[in-house]
């Protein structure tokens, strides 16, 4: 593989960081975005401690983290499938570039989606 396509590779990876109030909810999450195609694999991360601001209360709330490997041309249609599954009434999605990598992994991650 050329350096161009490396770095067209490279640009189009996005790690996307999403919260679920607890596991059953963040595994049901993950298995019907990876088995859909959205997502190459989804890490889930049990017991975070969230601190925010929600409806002018300061919340605390122990959640779990889902990091969902994915690609940009990917996401809006990942976005919209998370929040008519999410039983939050505002879910957390965050999707952030992914700057460098394993060049063979993200070409594992572009052939998953």
């Amino acid at each position: 593989m050329g350096r161009s396509a490396c770095l067209s590779t490279l640009a189009d990876t996005l790690a996307v960081l999403c919260t679920c109030a607890n596991e059953e909810d963040a595994l049901r999450l993950a298995n019907t975005i990876v088995e859909e195609r959205l997502a190459a694999c989804v890490n889930i991360l049990p017991r975070i401690r969230s601190i925010y601001r929600w409806k002018d209360q300061i919340e605390s709330e122990q959640e779990v983290l889902l990091i969902i490997k994915t690609t940009q041309e990917r996401f809006a249609a990942l976005r919209d499938r998370m929040v008519a599954l999410h039983p939050y009434e505002t879910p957390e999605i965050l999707a952030l570039p992914v700057v460098d990598g394993l060049q063979k992994y993200l070409t594992w991650l572009q052939a998953q989606v």
